[in-house]
């Protein structure tokens, strides 16, 4: 059987490149710092979340803060602890009016912004007016109505519930409305027999 040489590895054979005079060798790059991120639970960063949380401020915005923790940090806190659930709701609770206030405060302010508008022909001319931003504060005003309908549809859903709700079921008084036609078939029976006398 013949014997077969092994390959040498590229690292053995290339030779290291020589440095050009008075040049520095390259730096390997860091790694970024890592943040300092809160992650053990107190009693003050739970408060300081939550009181954030009710004027509206999105907990993915808040955890995005240095020296605050994740998000999942944050809910494992929620699920674990029943008395810190209750908070978090109410913080929630009161960041949905805060952001219904908002979207009102937004209704009610006017937004002035630059338009421009470019003609679609051979020559580029550009219009520019100065106007009520009206498209930007409808999407405004709509992200938030929508979510909110979407977090609490009790209080701010635009659903109308026909049947089924338990606390307001829909109640059929068939008694009175039997009575009703009875006596206006009774009616129109005593007109047919008064109108055959007479014919």
């Amino acid at each position: 059987m013949p014997e077969t040489a092994a390959k040498p590895s590229k690292r053995a054979t290339t030779a290291p490149k020589p440095k050009a005079k008075g040049s520095v060798a390259a730096q390997p790059a860091k790694a970024p710092e890592a943040t300092k991120r809160a992650s053990k639970y107190t009693p003050q960063l739970v408060a300081e979340i939550f009181a954030r949380i009710s004027t509206g401020e999105p907990l993915l915005q808040i955890c995005r803060d240095e020296n605050m923790p994740t998000r999942q940090a944050v809910y494992d806190w929620v699920w674990r602890d029943e008395s810190v659930a209750l908070q978090f709701a109410r913080a929630r609770e009161q960041g949905c009016d805060a952001m219904a206030e908002e979207a009102l405060v937004i209704a009610n302010t006017p937004f002035t912004g630059l338009k421009k508008v470019y003609s679609s022909g051979g020559d580029t001319t550009v219009t520019v007016t100065e106007e009520d931003m009206l498209g930007h504060r409808k999407l405004q005003i709509e992200t938030r109505l929508k979510l909110l309908a979407c977090w609490n549809p009790k209080k701010y859903g635009t659903n109308v519930q026909m049947g089924g709700d338990p606390g307001n079921p829909l109640v059929i008084d068939a008694a009175s409305e039997a009575k009703e036609l009875l006596a206006a078939l009774l009616v129109n029976i005593e007109l047919t027999k008064q109108a055959k006398v007479h014919a």
